[in-house]
């Protein structure tokens, strides 16, 4: 085949002949700045960018890696490969070092997808809606629905019932499932324990909501009798509730039949509430532990729940699963026509790669996988509760969770060294499927060596932590 056969022809060759001269001649300094490198910034004396206050943690501008402009011939002595794959090496034994000693945050650590590696070369993007195929082709939709179904059969709703897509973390899970409430009782009232998520109460500022926030019981789940008190004072106004499925400090579940019975008992029909389950680590464990009551279904008169894929199941990206009823979804969706789809997502482009991962890890599982490791779990934290019992020191275990709470340790770099999780005088510590029983017997030793240290001279003394875990719970000196 000869070139001109290609571009259709002598005219079509004279032009593409006429085109590369016009190349050739192009002046790339008429546009290209000489120096693409800009000023280095420094911050002068009085710059309050310096002073600003870091809440507790290391400021990483500290320590963070500077990006640094390779050498004019740095593409010929490969001097910038080498440095960065010693940079990464360091970084792979830093990540490998600190998970040794990782307990406060619910990520379950125990995971192999090698066989996902194959992937990493495709730009992966599922833009727009799950169920509508767009333009782009590079996506991961049959994937993405597949795992929604699964999901959609745990919590026992219909495939022709629900919406629902992959989220990019659990926060943007909540986002949705509130705005859903809102787009359906938009002069409605959000309703959410104290202990809720964060992103509970940023839904609330983002979307201009009235928030009741609720009061709490010693275990962290909402007080139903406060709730009813809130409710009547707003009775002219429909309710938005949130519901959790384990509260990010105690690991408390709210009851959710005794939610909608308050709501029942308060005045408030089904067509004038609307109920959203945060169930960010315990929304996939709970079906497997019994007791039915806390169950999360759709059997039930909920309008959402949202679960992240990074916790429970162990995906090592930030992830998420959000479900609601398909009638609700109809006042968010528009059409994209720059898509050749729909969409009524929070995010405009998706991560493609996180459905693959979590179809991986649940066709891997399954059902009976996720149950035996949901025992794993509940056994090794009764485990952890009754080790801190015998040490005399103040824990807490909620019936339905693997959050164990117990008293602050004393020393900071303690808490940084085992990565704890902390709020005033309690810490926690959150039992996955990657911590065993070893790990948790070298947490036990560390904390008890230490602690003997921190109170020998008599002057410091542990915590009283009764406000937060109950009297029968402490074991300070006053409630021993």
């Amino acid at each position: 085949m000869n070139l001109p056969a290609i571009v259709s022809g002598r005219n079509c060759l004279f032009t593409l002949t006429g085109r590369l001269a016009e190349i050739e001649d192009f002046d790339l300094s008429a546009v290209v700045q000489p120096e693409p490198l800009p000023p280095i910034v420094t911050a002068g004396n009085g710059d309050k960018q310096n002073d600003r206050e870091i809440v507790s943690g290391r400021n990483v501008h500290t320590t963070c890696l500077e990006v640094t402009e390779p050498e004019a011939n740095d593409e010929f002595t490969g001097d910038k490969d080498a440095y960065m794959a010693s940079v990464l090496a360091r970084y792979r034994e830093s990540l490998m070092e600190r998970t040794k000693y990782h307990l406060g945050y619910p990520f379950n650590l125990d995971f192999d997808y090698g066989a996902l590696g194959q992937l990493q070369h495709f730009s992966i993007n599922n833009l727009g809606d799950p169920f509508i195929e767009s333009n782009y082709g590079v996506h991961s939709r049959q994937f993405e629905v597949g795992v929604l179904d699964w999901f959609a059969r745990l919590w026992e709703i219909e495939k022709n019932e629900y919406w629902g897509y992959i989220t990019n973390c659990g926060t943007e899970g909540n986002l949705h499932g509130i705005l859903v409430g809102r787009e359906a009782f938009p002069n409605g009232v959000l309703y959410a324990s104290r202990e809720s998520h964060y992103s509970v109460f940023k839904a609330a500022r983002m979307y201009r909501m009235d928030c009741e926030k609720v009061d709490c019981l010693i275990s962290g789940e909402i007080d139903c009798a406060d709730f009813k008190a809130k409710l009547l004072a707003n009775k002219d106004k429909p309710a938005i509730i949130n519901v959790n499925m384990g509260t990010t400090v105690k690991g408390a579940v709210d009851d959710l039949v005794l939610v909608i019975q308050t709501l029942e008992e308060s005045g408030f029909s089904d067509d004038r509430f609307y109920i959203h389950c945060d169930g960010a680590l315990f929304g996939l464990m709970m079906p497997f532990v019994k007791r039915a009551p806390k169950v999360i279904t759709f059997k039930k008169p909920i309008g959402s729940v949202s679960v992240s894929g990074h916790k429970f199941m162990g995906c090592p990206m930030p992830c998420g699963v959000q479900i609601t009823r398909m009638e609700h979804i109809n006042a968010l969706s528009r059409n994209v026509e720059y898509l050749a789809s729909r969409d009524a997502t929070m995010m405009g482009s998706r991560n493609g790669h996180a459905p693959i991962f979590l179809w991986y890890t649940l066709s891997r599982k399954g059902y009976k996988g996720f149950q035996k490791e949901v025992h794993k779990c509940l056994r090794n934290a009764r485990y952890l509760k009754d080790r801190l019992h015998d040490a005399g020191i103040s824990s807490m275990l909620n019936e339905l969770s693997s959050t164990v709470v117990f008293e602050r340790p004393l020393d900071e770099e303690f808490v940084r060294r085992w990565q704890l999780s902390c709020q005033g005088n309690i810490a926690h510590v959150v039992v996955m499927p990657s911590v065993t029983i070893e790990k948790l017997d070298d947490f036990l030793n560390d904390l008890v060596g230490k602690r003997s240290t921190w109170y020998q001279d008599g002057e410091a003394q542990p915590p009283c932590i009764a406000a937060d875990v109950g009297s029968e719970n402490c074991a300070c000196a006053s409630h021993k």
